[in-house]
């Protein structure tokens, strides 16, 4: 259902990959006029047929009002923003207001920062939390830190992406924001293995452990999401333990920094360069599982046992009235 709150501006999209292209579609499918650049057109051209516009270049785009970026790197970050045909690099067009929703460093969000305000536009950095699959389910949400008057102007085409958006102050505190939220990630994830492990060598089945913590005070959605992983031993990749070891790394490099003792932490990244070394670079990081076991001595085997991932739980409730 088209939602007339979100015609008031016109957006520009770049990045349509595993999370590009379901949160520009998000937009497209409530009703936003959204004209998308991609480096490989053809990832882009099925979201023509939900309204999108293709355009050959990011420079295309510096007539939008409001221009989102979802791109891999800090590195292609700068590229599609300030170099040669980045959305800034034409004299005097400029998006006025510029989102980038990528986890980049807060050096590369500073940079850009610096470099849309001399052209006469305003950055905010709105990292999310989720993946591909967390989008559709309308589940996605996002940290935002940068002009709180751009934020609120900007702010009906954030909340159309998913279901929560949190506003945490000026310039990048929400990359550091993000930061700790993969650090909570990774000490989460080491904790839950730690006690299905201990549940099942007690002789509680995963399946049934998990649907216990699940249902208790102590479950989440995030332990709900990992459960299928846990139990039926598909550590198909969603995040690997490289991406989840360099934000270790950057929380703790910021904790040092800030004086801020991050013993268990500390403990974790170590646990997950365990896991890279053995060779677990390419999987889930929820493989911090079999290590626990391998460690406990026990011998895991998928359970075959149908679970819910917790996402089709709750539908998107769609555009709020006008």
């Amino acid at each position: 259902m088209a939602d007339g709150n979100l015609k008031r501006h016109k957006l520009g999209w770049i990045g349509t990959g595993r999370m590009g292209f379901p949160m520009a579609g998000r937009l497209l499918k409530k009703g936003a006029d959204v004209a998308i650049y991609n480096r490989t057109r053809s990832k882009a051209e099925p979201l023509t047929a939900s309204g999108g516009r293709l355009v050959d270049s990011p420079a295309a785009l510096a007539d939008r009002d409001i221009v989102f970026t979802m791109v891999s790197t800090s590195d292609d970050l700068l590229e599609v923003t300030l170099g040669p045909q980045g959305v800034l690099s034409r004299k005097g067009r400029a998006p006025k207001i510029l989102v980038d929703c990528s986890t980049v460093s807060q050096e590369a969000s500073s940079k850009l920062r610096e470099a849309a305000a001399a052209a006469g536009s305003t950055l905010l950095a709105a990292p999310v939390s989720g993946n591909g699959k967390v989008v559709k389910a309308g589940r996605l949400s996002l940290v935002v830190s940068g002009s709180r008057a751009a934020y609120d102007e900007a702010l009906p085409y954030l909340e159309a992406l998913g279901e929560g958006v949190s506003y945490v102050g000026e310039g990048e505190l929400a990359r550091i924001v993000k930061i700790c939220h993969n650090v909570f990630l990774g000490v989460v994830t080491q904790s839950l293995a730690e006690i299905t492990v201990l549940a099942e060598k007690a002789g509680a089945p995963r399946h049934a452990f998990l649907d216990f913590i699940n249902k208790s005070v102590m479950g989440s959605t995030f332990t709900r999401y990992k459960t299928p992983a846990f139990v039926n031993l598909d550590f198909t990749p969603t995040f690997t333990p490289v991406l989840l070891r360099k934000d270790l790394d950057l929380g703790l490099a910021a904790a040092r920094r800030l004086e801020v003792p991050m013993p268990v932490a500390a403990i974790v990244r170590e646990l997950v360069q365990s896991l890279i070394g053995s060779g677990s670079v390419d999987r889930d990081f929820a493989t911090l599982l079999e290590q626990e076991a391998k460690a406990a001595q026990l011998t895991l085997r998928p359970e075959n046992v149908p679970v819910s991932d917790g996402l089709d739980e709750k539908r998107d409730p769609g555009p709020r009235a006008a």
